[in-house]
């Protein structure tokens, strides 16, 4: 059956490999991307592996809605560096899979993964607990973190998983007590393509719902089936569950019935609360990761001596730091997870019988969370600032509150509340949120978080208990709590037909508590170490940095109008005596394009650091217009860089993310030359946008602009092309040309040699560390002393070694069509020809060679 399973499995093409490494001792990642064809749907895949031969335990990475593959291409590179075969996915309907959105669907999605657990079982360095049985573990965020859960209650060879910010039940996700949850609901099917995107019976759902407003039956059936909950008596494998306080979308109530569910089957189960989620705030991306490798090593690689962390955590926030505006965040842990209603403590409500109305149309609405517009300045972070950024209309909402606290209460959990309701309607909808209320009237929502409550045959009145949001929450000793019911909310569909609701109190606000979770203390501030040295350290920096900037060589007046010079460079590697680069020379000059050539490890990253004054070199120097290289030097203001990447701000615009930067340099705004800049990236009305909606290439061309800014003398662009496709990579051509033409230098480092041979002027050769060759690309490519033979039938090796041995040949390489020639000065073509007759081999032709790429394999076998 395993090997039926299996056949399903096939690749629609051979894949392409890629070393991903740079030229520092950090072990390289091997990437394979391949398309899988499973059902007749192709499914877009990358393979990671690092370090030597070995059977290892295999990590599937799943990606969120919307996005894809790419965006859990680090963490997959960080996992296959600690050990992990890693696969990742773009899941059908997104990135570059087929396929129609079934929103985790047992017989789509979740059988893809198991289809995927087939091909790891098949590969030889994944460790197998058994014939097509591997070690495996899931991990992924709000759609991938789903998965991670359904995948371990249908496929019983999943050995631990580690869900992010997800859903537990996605029609409580999005019909909370029967309420229609419209703006994240739109999102949603907006986010994924469309409607057409999705399953016919998906859309079909969706139109019905958010034309009725009110959910029915058979829109919760079809969305409980696609639920982890649907098998969560069957999810017995060790779960870390990492929930975000900062979400309207999924609560934490989500994650709270994930761990009951998951503890009553026997599985080890940790609960970790964060400070962020869909609305916005800190996401703690590496914290978490680094939690979740850990859960791994313990679970996949059985090291029990790794420590997993608490089995319960929260992340706490409050007040701002003074040196920089933020929020600072400190852990609390507990020895067991406490759930939403522990120790729960009355606190009472004073407030008479209130009337309110439901006006016609259900609007103006009042404002809790505002889907979509999340990052670190959403509303949920606001609320970790004190900023109540909350709106109730009045006549739509009755209030009840409690006296001041007498001392400061912790809210950990979901506080609740017995009220009697009556409507005029049938039923009624509410909207139940708990305020924290300071002493001069300010209020804040925590979390920007509320509950929906639909209550069915209010017209005769009615009891309900409504448990409220749960939260972590301090309020400060003086504070009230404020207990508010709203007709509406703009997140939510509420009747559109006018009622009035009356509503009074059955009991006390019940606030749960949780004394076992204790905060970590908080550090002592950095002077408290450092300020009774302050003295002496400072004395001594300040003799030794005087000592080397009187060592720094004065400008060079000759090569004021230079920009670049490197002379003897040479860099040894971190251990042992091997050189990344040794005695490199070259010289770049106004208005060139100069391509930075070789094979992985020739040592250009390396160098390209050295001249950014990234890293000391051991010998030799690097001359920006004159001026020597050292870090921090001045001449660098005049170099604009963009080297293994650039990081952005996913939540803030792109126009925003460069007038960050440039604020972080110091310099007056009207040296950015933005608009300039801009203009030459072409990104147009996509700066306006969240660069989280970027696609890579949209990435690469902001990253682009931001070295840009300022408009620098000397442009270093490492890989600018990678991940984007043809005609992203004809307008990353027109970008340097453009911005050569004005009297600019570019320096380009790539592996594209044929859109290097179109868009630079001059090449630098590198191989092993060492110069090969430079000069302007018409000498590189089309001299005469590279000569193509061809010939009537392949020519075997041993015979290339000879050819290779011949006077005046430097070197020889056989290609498809016969040999590759590259002649010493005193070589001649008729003399090679004799040669190749008296040692047989068939010519066909013989000709000048001015591919690029043939030349560049000519020049790396000469030098081996």
């Amino acid at each position: 059956m395993v090997s039926a399973a299996a056949a399903v499995v096939v690749l629609a093409g051979a894949g392409t490999w890629t070393a991903v490494a740079s030229d520092d001792d950090t072990p390289a990642v091997r990437r394979t991307d391949q398309v899988m064809s499973v059902d007749g749907v192709r499914l877009d895949t990358s393979y990671f592996t690092s370090g030597s031969a070995g059977r290892r335990p295999a990590v599937l990475l799943g990606h969120g809605f919307g996005g894809s593959k790419d965006d859990v291409r680090q963490q997959a590179e960080d996992l296959a560096r600690d050990g992990y075969a890693v696969l990742t996915w773009s899941a059908r309907g997104f990135g570059k899979s087929t396929g129609k959105v079934g929103l985790n669907d047992p017989k789509g999605e979740v059988a893809d993964v198991s289809r995927l657990i087939d091909w790891l079982a098949g590969q030889p360095q994944v460790r197998l607990d058994s014939a097509g049985d591997p070690r495996v573990g899931l991990a992924g965020a709000s759609y991938g973190g789903a998965i991670s859960l359904l995948a371990a209650g249908h496929d019983d060879r999943v050995d631990a998983i580690a869900p992010a910010i997800t859903y537990w039940n996605l029609a409580d996700a999005l019909f909370p007590d029967g309420v229609f949850k419209k703006l994240w609901a739109g999102i949603f099917f907006n986010t994924g393509g469309g409607c057409d995107k999705f399953e016919p019976a998906l859309c079909a759902m969706y139109e019905r719902i958010a034309e009725s407003g009110t959910p029915d039956a058979a829109a919760r059936a079809l969305l409980e089936e696609r639920s982890p909950s649907a098998v969560g008596d069957r999810i017995k494998v060790p779960t870390l569950l990492v929930q975000g306080q900062a979400d309207s979308l999924f609560t934490l109530a989500q994650s709270d019935a994930a761990a009951k569910a998951i503890r009553a089957g026997g599985a080890p189960v940790d609960v970790d609360w964060i400070a962020g989620g869909h609305d916005g705030g800190n996401l703690e991306t590496g914290r978490v990761q680094a939690r979740v490798t850990a859960w791994f090593d313990r679970y996949l690689k059985a090291d029990k001596g790794v420590d997993t962390g608490p089995a319960f955590r929260v992340t706490r926030t409050g007040g701002v730091d003074s040196t920089d505006g933020t929020v600072p965040l400190r852990g609390a842990s507990g020895d067991s997870y406490t759930g939403l209603a522990n120790a729960r403590r009355p606190i009472p409500l004073t407030g008479r019988e209130q009337r309110f109305d439901n006006p016609a149309g259900a609007g103006p609405p009042a404002l809790s969370a505002l889907p979509g517009f999340g990052g670190s300045n959403g509303l949920a972070q606001l609320s970790a600032f004190g900023v109540g950024v909350s709106l109730d209309f009045p006549g739509q909402y009755a209030a009840f509150e409690s006296a001041p606290v007498t001392s400061d209460l912790r809210i950990t959990g979901s506080p609740a509340v017995t009220v009697h309701v009556k409507s005029t309607s049938d039923d009624a909808v509410l909207f139940a949120k708990v305020y924290d209320v300071g002493p001069g009237g300010t209020r804040q929502l925590p979390s920007q978080l509320v509950t929906p409550i639909r209550v069915e045959g209010a017209g005769s009145g009615k009891d309900v208990t409504i448990t409220l949001p749960a939260i972590d929450h301090d309020i400060d000793k003086g504070h009230r709590l404020r207990l508010v019911l709203a007709s509406t909310d703009l997140g939510y569909a509420s009747p559109t037909a006018p009622a009035t609701y009356t509503v009074s109190l059955k009991g006390d606000l019940l606030v749960p508590t949780a004394p076992g979770v204790t905060t970590a203390a908080a550090p002592l501030p950095a002077w408290v170490w450092w300020l009774p040295l302050a003295g002496v350290v400072l004395a001594a920096a300040l003799l030794l940095t005087g000592r080397r900037r009187t060592a720094t060589p004065a400008p060079d007046p000759a090569l004021a109008e230079v920009p670049l010079q490197i002379t003897g460079l040479s860099k040894k590697y971190a251990k042992g005596d091997r050189y990344s680069v040794r005695d490199l020379s070259f010289r770049v000059e106004k208005g060139q394009v100069l391509g930075l050539l070789g094979p992985n490890g020739a040592g250009k990253t390396t160098t390209l650091r050295m001249l950014m004054g990234l890293i000391q070199p051991d010998g030799g120097e690097v001359r920006v217009f004159g001026h020597a290289i050292r870090p921090g030097a001045p001449v660098l203001s005049r170099v604009g860089a963009f080297v293994e990447g650039a990081g952005f701000l996913p939540h803030l615009s792109g126009r925003e993310n460069l007038e960050l930067y440039w604020r972080a340099t110091g310099r007056p705004p009207e040296d950015a030359h933005r608009d300039e800049a801009l203009e030459i990236a072409g990104l147009g009305d996509a700066l306006a946008r969240a660069v989280r909606t970027y696609s890579q290439g949209m990435r690469q061309r902001l990253a682009i602009a931001q070295a840009m800014l300022g408009l620098p003398d000397l442009l270093i662009l490492d890989e600018p092309t990678n991940g984007l496709d043809p005609p992203q990579i004809r307008e990353m051509r027109e970008v340097m040309i453009r911005y050569a033409a004005a009297g600019r230098t570019v320096i380009v480092s790539s592996h594209l040699l044929a859109e290097v041979e179109q868009s630079c002027t001059h090449l630098v050769v590198m191989d092993r560390g060492r110069l090969i060759q430079a000069g302007p690309v018409g000498e590189i490519v089309g001299s005469g002393d590279t000569l193509l033979v061809g010939t009537a039938a392949p020519v075997q090796e041993p015979v290339v070694e000879k050819v290779a041995a011949l006077p005046g040949v430097a070197s020889a390489v056989r290609t498809d069509d016969g040999l590759l020639v590259r002649l010493d000065p005193d070589g001649s073509a008729q003399a090679l020809v004799a040669e190749l007759v008296r040692l047989d081999v068939p010519v066909a032709s013989v000709g000048p060679h001015r591919r690029l790429e043939d030349a560049f394999l000519t020049l790396i076998g000469g030098s081996a």
